[in-house]
């Protein structure tokens, strides 16, 4: 019997026991999850907190949203990517380039702010269907692709931007205020924590009463309840420690919207489920009639896009671009932070939830260090080893998986 059925199983006949027998079984084979991730954030919070009492404070964490934005956004094209057991490396250049299109266009030329938007984000789709392209007709290898496109869009960005090399955004704009001074009320804030916890709830309600209709094993009420309330606490105590400053960002928000979209895409769509399945054995898929060739180029599209917004997001909430823009370590941090959040890099196995919890780690090491008056040089050193021990700890799980059959 699959290990997962034995699951649903256990947990329909025993309830929560067998809810943490599951979990447990699933741990002792290898089925990690996110539970290496989520520790060590609290550990690096912890040991944050302890070396500067003020890490954990309101003020630092709503900074600390703000700048895990736009790594997250692009993260999330990275976990795609990663899903099909492909890279991308030139999501920084990319994020760059669409930042000084929107800059140059907005500003030196006059467009309309919107017009901007779309031919910034529209450039970044482009870039994915022509690397898609290269990939589908050519079998040139993603690595390549990339690599050639880091160096190629770098170059672009900075025929873009001219001699003078940096623009600044108007700070009354849109765009800026957006991403910079746009806050929910705590009223506001609260009221989406109860929508967005009554929405799960029904959700696996429906989805548990469909599973009953036809004839599936279903998790019982106790399960959803309690998983509910840990949903509602965790929400809770995150705004309710925001709304000490500023609040909750609008431009975090959206990342947590584009994040819930992507996973619900992945796990509850065709696609996503063609993405999973190409990613865990290509030929597979292509005899069970997926189109493969689609598949690739819509991730690949979706990685540049992703990559487009979040570095228009960088720019607004800098209200500026310049030549180093989507430069310097956002290509690692990116990367970095979809690995570290869980999602392997041998294909099949991920969740749109790694880019945010990858990138919760990557920016709250650069914020603490940067809290410590630390250079940029232990940063570097810190991220590394910790990107070191989750390719390490993914390298093990997966042996571990094969050898119970949950590979």
């Amino acid at each position: 019997m699959p290990a997962d059925l034995q699951d649903e199983r256990l947990i329909a006949s025993s309830g929560v026991s067998g809810a943490v027998s599951a979990f447990t079984a699933r741990l002792r084979s290898g089925d990690l999850g996110s539970v290496p991730v989520v520790i060590g954030l609290i550990i690096i919070w912890a040991v944050f907190q302890i070396a500067n009492g003020s890490f954990l404070s309101s003020r630092n964490l709503v900074n600390l949203t703000l700048q895990t934005t736009s790594v997250g956004v692009i993260a999330l094209g990275i976990v795609l990517v990663l899903l099909l057991g492909e890279i991308d490396l030139s999501v920084g250049s990319v994020s760059g380039l669409s930042g000084a299109v929107l800059g140059v266009t907005f500003v030196n030329k006059g467009w309309p702010l919107v017009l901007s938007l779309v031919v910034g984000i529209a450039l970044g789709l482009v870039i994915g269907l022509f690397y898609g392209a290269l990939y589908t007709r050519f079998g040139v290898p993603s690595f390549v692709i990339t690599l050639a496109g880091l160096l190629g869009f770098l170059g672009l960005q900075l025929l873009v931007l001219g001699k003078e090399g940096s623009l600044n955004l108007p700070y009354d704009s849109a765009l800026v205020g957006f991403a910079t001074r746009s806050f929910l009320s705590p009223a506001i804030a609260y009221a989406l924590v109860a929508v967005v916890v009554a929405a799960y709830v029904l959700t696996r309600l429906r989805t548990r009463g469909a599973r009953a209709a036809a004839g599936l094993s279903t998790a019982p009420t106790s399960m959803i309840v309690i998983k509910a309330a840990a949903m509602a606490v965790v929400l809770l105590v995150a705004v309710l420690i925001l709304n000490g400053d500023r609040g909750v960002s609008s431009m975090f928000l959206l990342f947590l919207a584009l994040v819930v979209a992507t996973d619900l895409a992945v796990r509850r769509t065709r696609w996503g489920r063609s993405v999973v399945a190409v990613g865990g054995n290509v030929e597979a898929a292509r005899r069970a009639g997926i189109n493969v060739r689609m598949i690739y180029l819509s991730v690949f599209a979706a990685c540049s896009t992703f990559a487009a917004v979040g570095g228009i997001l960088a720019a607004a909430r800098l209200v500026a671009v310049n030549q180093s823009s989507g430069g310097g370590d956002t290509n690692l941090n990116a990367i970095a932070a979809a690995v570290i959040g869980g999602t392997s890099l041998f294909g099949g196995r991920g969740s749109a939830y790694s880019a945010l919890l990858g990138a919760l780690v990557i920016m709250s090491i650069s914020n603490g260090l940067a809290l410590l008056s630390l250079d940029s040089s232990v940063r570097y050193m810190v991220t590394a080893g910790v990107l070191l021990i989750a390719v390490t700890i993914d390298s093990l799980s997966r042996r571990s998986r094969q050898a119970h059959g949950r590979a």
